[in-house]
């Protein structure tokens, strides 16, 4: 099931989101987050009118999606970037599909006009997604992260809405 996030589901989502960040390069920090830090996200992203979604399994909060801004200019408005997480143990099992595929609808109602996925080009699982729902790599930049002590590159994927 796929629902808006609440702040009950912040420490689910602090747990996915560290977990990710110590164990994989889906995300390009190295330290993790706290829980102050994650309401404060919280806080901006649902202030600025964009959606918190989180998959739920049995009860639990099993991953969670959110998109903003693309870049901070007027010219960029109809364009959103979008970042999504499934928790180690439940991926697998259709919550990144569902999640992105609510994440595209909510930007949709918000006359957003594409969508923009950053993607560690080493991440096969999740460019695999994005290719399976109709985005397309448009551009890639070599080495422009660093994590585990090696350069990553980056593969920006895009879809027309």
């Amino acid at each position: 099931m796929i629902r808006a996030a609440h702040e009950a589901d912040l420490p689910a989502i602090l747990a996915i989101y560290n977990d990710a960040v110590l164990n994989t390069t889906a995300i390009w920090n190295e330290a993790p987050s706290d829980l102050t830090t994650r309401r404060a996200w919280f806080d901006t992203r649902r202030a600025a009118g964009f959606p918190v979604l989180a998959a739920e399994e049995n009860g639990l909060v099993v991953g969670y999606g959110s998109f903003g801004n693309f870049r901070p200019f007027d010219g960029y408005r109809f364009t959103v970037e979008h970042s999504l997480y499934v928790a180690a143990d439940a991926r697998g099992r259709g919550h990144g599909s569902a999640l992105l595929t609510a994440l595209m609808d909510e930007a949709r109602v918000l006359e957003k006009r594409v969508m923009i996925g950053g993607i560690d080009a080493t991440n096969t699982p999740s460019l695999a997604l994005h290719a399976k729902f109709g985005f397309v790599e448009v551009g890639r930049l070599p080495g422009v992260g660093e994590k585990f002590g090696r350069a990553l590159d980056l593969v920006l994927m895009q879809k027309t809405l």
